[in-house]
């Protein structure tokens, strides 16, 4: 027994027991080896932690001292044991600090962070919302959720969705400027795009006959610098957009986007992917919470696979 906290538990037990040899019968020591243990802590700490007599111990003022203090400190131990512990049956607790992209965050993310705390009350969730590329080696973030693909790199991965992208827009839209049935019709449309550097003035399409990829410069008055910043001005009827379908699958379901050109879709796919630091004992609130959204995000998508609302068409 050379730990100090096997110490203290020792010295636990012949406080309460009374005697050295009740303490051993209890943690499986003779009484001498309690009494040397014993002894070699009030040597340490230079004071006497018993009074002893020939048939009792009794603490000494140092000794009721240190017996509280030992209590409170293995109490503290074990506190702390359970809050990281990863084992089975270990409850998620702690704080978590997320960080996803603007667009998954706020239709994916956002939605369900009620339900994962009332399931998970003991969690302390702390969300970020960025299209910026988390580092999580630095230990600031716990998760990254992110669209696109992955960069080589030590850290562990799980898929939570891959979309295919969609052209959309609000019905009024299409009402005043009409409906492109062809990709060339979108030189008469106002197309939103994306503002950062790695974006393109064009968009894919694949002939429907051939099925030969090929892209077609688009122009517009609005850009934005996320899919949010988009959708909604998509859905102000502002033009076109295209998005991954999971940032638009609501408004479509409800009406207030329609696709078009679907005939022509490219069929390229967006993932995103919770991205985490990887190792033998994973923390149980991020295996929780990882499992919670690929599992939430899963049965949605079986409910309704794809969009499902009918596309537009030329008149």
């Amino acid at each position: 027994m050379d730990t100090r906290s096997g110490e203290m538990g020792v010295f636990i037990a012949v406080a309460e027991a009374g005697s050295f040899s009740a303490a051993g019968r209890k943690v499986g020591l003779t009484p001498s080896a309690v009494g040397k243990l014993v002894g070699r802590i009030e040597d340490r700490l230079g004071a006497a932690l018993f009074v002893r007599s020939t048939r009792t111990l009794h603490l000494t003022a140092e000794g009721a001292l240190y017996l509280e203090r030992a209590r409170r400190i293995l109490a503290d131990m074990d506190d702390t044991e359970r809050l990281i512990a990863t084992g089975a049956g270990a409850q998620p607790r702690g704080r978590l600090r997320v960080s996803a992209s603007v667009g998954f965050g706020e239709c994916c993310l956002l939605p369900r962070v009620p339900d994962f705390l009332a399931l998970y009350p003991q969690v302390e969730l702390d969300v970020s919302l960025t299209d910026a590329v988390i580092d999580l080696v630095d230990g600031t973030t716990d998760v990254a959720l992110r669209s696109g693909p992955l960069r080589d790199s030590a850290l562990k991965a799980r898929k939570l969705l891959e979309s295919r992208r969609v052209i959309v827009a609000a019905p009024d839209y299409l009402q005043r400027r009409g409906v492109p049935v062809h990709p060339p019709d979108l030189r008469h449309h106002n197309c939103l795009r994306f503002n950062f550097r790695r974006s393109l003035d064009e968009w894919p399409f694949r002939d429907p006959g051939s099925g030969e990829p090929y892209t077609l410069a688009v122009t517009g008055n609005a850009h934005g610098s996320n899919g949010v910043i988009l959708r909604h001005l998509a859905l102000r009827g502002l033009g076109l957009v295209r998005l991954g379908a999971f940032h638009v699958a609501a408004d479509v379901a409800a009406g207030r986007l329609i696709p078009v050109l679907e005939d022509h879709n490219a069929g390229d796919i967006e993932m995103v992917h919770a991205v985490y630091v990887g190792h033998d004992h994973l923390a149980v609130r991020i295996r929780a919470f990882v499992d919670f959204l690929a599992g939430a995000i899963g049965r949605e998508r079986a409910d309704r696979s794809g969009l499902e609302s009918p596309r537009a068409t030329g008149s």
